[in-house]
């Protein structure tokens, strides 16, 4: 099973009303990436967001920019809201990521988890399915062949449209993201896609029936075992002491929850709670490496999951504790994860 790493470039907030400089999260980015790609960890992932408290409104560009400084690690989006992109040059851009990288791009295409680039790139909310439906078949299409043919309802046609450049291998490797929707789950296998899972609250146990589905779906419409890949993500951080780990993450996950609960009305939880969901690192997998790895390797058991990615700067956890628990994540939780599930997963090679 893989190990890997995803941020939305939080920026922390550093005075009152006052946000770390987004240069600076730039930066630290970078350095997060290097330090991940030097220990072997196999994916960096940025997501998309056009809000004040992210820094990453495009993430093919900063992830150019980390191509130029790392030589093995995947990089990818998590997620490219493609409701609200124009797939010709998406495909573009991550085609010119693919080709600078050496064929380590990856686009996680999913509907984002928030709706603000809909009335900034002029997208209707009423066509919110339409919308990702099609703009998914179009990326596929021009991913598949080359000219293209296309007409849709969302943007003019195309006709023996030439779209270059083309990747560095054969095709991109195009996921969809979900956050749970069973819908999500039978689309990418049925297309026989890798498919992501966003696992923001809960026990990550609940993903693995969407897990089967994923695979059953696959297996259906005649797609082998080597077309079908699972990402599992889950929120977090390491720190020697589990404790630690466990104190510096909570204002920080805190803060993020009191957000959430202005902008969708959910209740605060408070430090019981969350005491209650790091216990064991069982929803929130904040901890020890020990703890860390045993965590990764029974939700990997059972979801037979073939990569596994941690979210560990939400609401701009200080660098230098993010850079420590990459450090641990690379070393003493990836040792006991290889040496579990024998390496790297033989379905990680899958591109399309």
């Amino acid at each position: 099973m893989q190990l890997g790493l995803m941020s939305f470039g939080d920026r922390r907030i550093v005075a009152a009303g006052k946000r770390v400089d987004v240069s600076q999260v730039y930066r630290e980015q970078i350095e997060r990436i290097v330090l991940a790609d030097d220990l072997g960890l196999e994916f960096y992932g940025l997501g998309e967001h056009h809000l004040d408290m992210y820094a990453i409104s495009n993430p093919g560009t900063v992830l150019a920019a980390a191509a130029s400084v790392t030589r093995q690690i995947t990089l990818a989006t998590a997620v490219t809201v493609l409701s609200t992109e124009d797939p010709v040059r998406l495909f573009q851009q991550f085609a010119t990521l693919d080709q600078l990288s050496g064929g380590r791009a990856e686009i996680m295409a999913g509907r984002g988890s928030f709706t603000e680039s809909y009335a900034l790139f002029g997208a209707s909310l009423e066509d919110y399915d339409d919308l990702y439906d099609e703009k998914l078949a179009l990326l596929l299409a021009i991913n598949d062949a080359n000219p293209i043919t296309w007409h849709g309802r969302f943007r003019s046609a195309l006709t023996d449209a030439n779209i270059q450049p083309r990747p560095y291998a054969e095709a991109l490797r195009i996921s969809v993201g979900t956050g749970g929707n069973p819908h999500s789950s039978v689309r990418a296998g049925l297309l026989g896609l890798p498919v992501v899972y966003a696992v923001i609250g809960g026990q990550p146990e609940r993903f693995a029936p969407l897990v089967e589905l994923y695979r059953r779906a696959a297996t259906q419409a005649g797609h082998r075992a080597h077309r079908q890949h699972v990402t599992m993500s889950a929120i977090g951080l390491i720190a020697e002491k589990s404790q630690d780990a466990k104190e510096t993450y909570f204002p920080y996950w805190h803060a993020m929850m009191r957000y959430g609960a202005t902008a969708r009305g959910w209740s605060v939880p408070s430090r019981a709670d969350y005491d209650q969901y790091t216990e064991g690192a069982g929803m929130i997998f904040a901890g020890s490496p020990d703890e860390i790895a045993e965590r990764l390797i029974g939700v990997g058991d059972m979801t037979q999951a073939d990569r596994y990615v941690m979210h560990m700067d939400w609401s701009g956890v200080p660098h230098h504790d993010v850079m420590k628990s990459i450090e641990l994540l690379g070393t003493r939780v990836k040792e006991q994860v290889d040496a579990h599930f024998g390496g790297e997963s033989e379905t990680g090679t899958a591109r399309t």
